[in-house]
């Protein structure tokens, strides 16, 4: 379970905080989806849930962990896909997957057996021994899934990771976020794309400048306000207009 508990993140002095008192709350086996505009908070709320962040102030917890007591425990626990891909690009792809599986302490059989499993999935078989350096950004993105889930991690974590992706990746990434979450795995994603969230979703959760303002199932956001799709329920509590750069 992840929980943010009136986390709280500012940057330098600025007198605006880019995450502003969230309490937010997502059990095991669901998939929940983190929407905003550009600029909301939920890069940083990412950051902050996976350790490469401390809040100012306020908790976050993963399986009952807090992340700035014990960030090793949890970031042993989860499996991240960052927006960015920044990687080890002199590696091959199969180098960087053994690589990532001596960090999560993965054995022999197992690094074997799920890496051929999604080097298939994805259709890398024929690009595992190429350097990184050579790939596509596509190429890129589906590697670092195969790298985050290498250690078969209880949290999954992923900001914006259809971009980048073509129609077929995309969709089996969405088949195997979904299959996780039936393993009872927490798969929690920030993406901007509605209609992947309305129809992956088992929770929502909208947030701007900072603060959630709304969440639970698309279902319910729907009806709650009377919208008909949750693309709608997005303008109708955020405004139409994008902000600066999370």
């Amino acid at each position: 379970m992840i929980e943010f508990v009136n986390a709280t993140k500012v940057y330098g002095k600025s007198s605006s905080p880019a995450l502003d008192q969230l309490n937010l709350r997502v059990q095991n086996g669901c998939v929940f989806g983190f929407l905003g505009p550009n600029g909301a908070g939920k890069t940083t709320a990412i950051r902050l849930l996976t350790g490469v962040l401390a809040p100012t102030s306020g908790t976050v917890l993963v399986n009952g962990t807090d992340v700035r007591e014990d960030p090793v425990a949890v970031k042993r626990m989860i499996g991240f896909v960052p927006d960015s891909q920044e990687m080890y690009e002199r590696l091959t792809g199969m180098e960087y997957l053994n690589f990532m599986a001596d960090i999560y302490g993965v054995s022999s059989a197992d690094r074997k057996a799920r890496a051929e499993k999604y080097l298939d999935m994805f259709m890398l078989e024929d690009a595992a021994n190429e350097r990184i350096q050579s790939y596509s950004r596509g190429m890129k993105q589906k590697i670092s899934v195969i790298g985050a889930l290498i250690h078969q991690p209880p949290v999954f974590v992923l900001d914006e990771p259809m971009v980048g992706l073509d129609p077929k990746a995309s969709f089996l990434l969405k088949e195997e976020m979904r299959a996780q979450a039936q393993k009872g795995v927490t798969v929690f994603f920030s993406t901007h794309v509605l209609e992947v969230a309305e129809k992956l979703c088992d929770q929502v959760g909208i947030i701007n400048h900072g603060k959630l303002l709304a969440q639970g199932t698309p279902e319910e956001l729907r009806s709650r306000t009377g919208d008909a799709s949750l693309e709608q329920v997005f303008l109708d509590l955020t405004g139409s207009g994008e902000d600066d750069a999370e």
